[in-house]
């Protein structure tokens, strides 16, 4: 059975910097999407994308939010994506899950959402404060 495990999380001041990292127990899945998800305290049914990586061309999706102060990597040598954050704001806070699927394909475009996800990490709580 594929897993996927997050780690880097943590408690960060307002403007600070984390790096999340989500490997996957095998390689089956460098054809999928990657992507994190975000779920606030309170809100337990949501799960919003916060940014996502296409394998198959590396085109990268964005909530916009977190444009410009979010990076999506990834390294196939070991099966592992990255989140870079930074200037990381309190309405940041959240649990981030890991995840490997596809994404969601509608009018011509591709969205980063968890609809389209089949492979779940446990989630990493990123706490940000003011």
């Amino acid at each position: 059975q594929v897993q996927l495990v997050e780690s880097g999380g943590g408690l960060v001041q307002s403007g600070g910097s984390l790096r999340l990292a989500c490997t996957a127990s095998s390689s089956s899945l460098d054809s999928y999407a990657r992507g994190w998800f975000r779920q606030v305290p309170g809100q337990e049914r949501e799960r919003e994308g916060v940014a996502c990586i296409d394998f198959s061309d590396g085109n990268t999706y964005f909530k916009d939010s977190v444009k410009a102060r979010f990076t999506i990597s990834k390294d196939n040598g070991n099966d592992t994506v990255y989140l870079e954050m930074n200037n990381l704001k309190p309405e940041d806070t959240g649990t981030y899950y890991c995840a490997a699927g596809a994404l969601q394909y509608y009018d011509g475009n591709n969205y980063c959402t968890k609809w389209g996800m089949v492979y779940w990490g446990k989630g990493s709580l990123v706490a940000v404060s003011s």
